[in-house]
């Protein structure tokens, strides 16, 4: 299979899977691994040990289109020719607002290695749509860190050893429930009416549609997902998802993150709380 994930976490998304692939006696899948995340040291070594591959972010156009080509091939060669299953994410980088959202390019990319026969080169890589969902987002606070300082639309620059902490910080956090859902492969039949459309890119985009739409319908919600949406809309359609002690518990939670972090406080609050309710927005829809 060619698991499609959400992607909340660096090294937990995969890691999961890997576990229950495990637990239940199946093989464990390939995975991928962004470049960026390579340094020399104590992740590369880690990476190579659990069947992770590099994906190469960075290089001009043409070089970029070469590495998505043969980026492409490999994986359509593990899965048909080695048999074996690949995890991908849906987005280069983690979800940082709780949208989760699958990139076309993702799509494309898979699509040069096919033939000209749209529903043949996406039938065969058994595409899972996977859905990973943790009560306490991993490094939420890091995120809305970097989601407040983006939209002061300067440029965010990752500091030295960013990436390690936030793998570091990703897994130590305390998560709450953690739930993986898998949802059904993509079939010939899943492929037939998208296959009618009028160009390559209405199919991506149909595609991505189905894939997002599996996605949302599997994600887990949490009592503080619905918190968090009622507080944003200033609402309580879903009041009787929670208790006034999961309400409390939750700001409480928020105000001891915000508290030691840079910004206005309500804007930081308000970043917070979208986090936490996108996923019910996208339930919704």
């Amino acid at each position: 299979y060619l698991y499609i994930a959400n992607h909340r976490d660096i090294l937990l998304d995969s890691a999961i899977l890997q576990i229950i692939l495990d637990k239940e006696e199946f093989e464990t899948s390939e995975i991928t691994f962004g470049s960026n995340l390579m340094d020399n040291g104590f992740i590369t070594d880690f990476g190579r040990m659990n069947r992770m591959f590099t994906v190469k972010r960075e290089g001009t156009v043409k070089e970029l289109y070469d590495i998505s080509r043969q980026l492409s091939a490999y994986i359509r060669h593990v899965i048909i020719d080695k048999n074996t299953s690949v995890w991908i994410a849906q987005r280069n980088g983690r979800t940082k607002d709780g949208n989760d959202l699958t990139q076309t390019g993702l799509l494309k990319m898979l699509n040069l290695s096919g033939d000209s026969n749209f529903k043949k080169s996406f039938s065969e890589l058994n595409i899972v749509p996977l859905t990973i969902s943790f009560e306490y987002e991993p490094c939420d606070h890091l995120k809305v860190q970097e989601a407040y300082l983006s939209s002061l639309h300067t440029k965010y620059v990752k500091a030295p050893g960013e990436d390690l902490n936030s793998i570091l910080t990703g897994v130590k956090q305390p998560k709450g429930r953690i739930h993986m859902a898998f949802g059904k492969p993509i079939s010939e039949n899943d492929l037939v009416d998208i296959n009618t459309l009028a160009n390559e890119n209405e199919k991506i985009k149909a595609l991505t549609s189905h894939i997002d739409k599996c996605i949302y319908q599997n994600y887990k919600l949490n009592p503080i997902n619905f918190v968090a949406y009622d507080l944003i809309n200033k609402t309580n359609v879903f009041a009787n998802n929670y208790s006034k002690t999961e309400k409390d518990n939750f700001l409480n939670y928020i105000d001891t993150k915000i508290k030691n972090m840079t910004g206005e406080l309500e804007v930081l609050k308000n970043l917070f709380l979208t986090l936490y309710a996108n996923p019910v927005i996208n339930k919704l829809k």
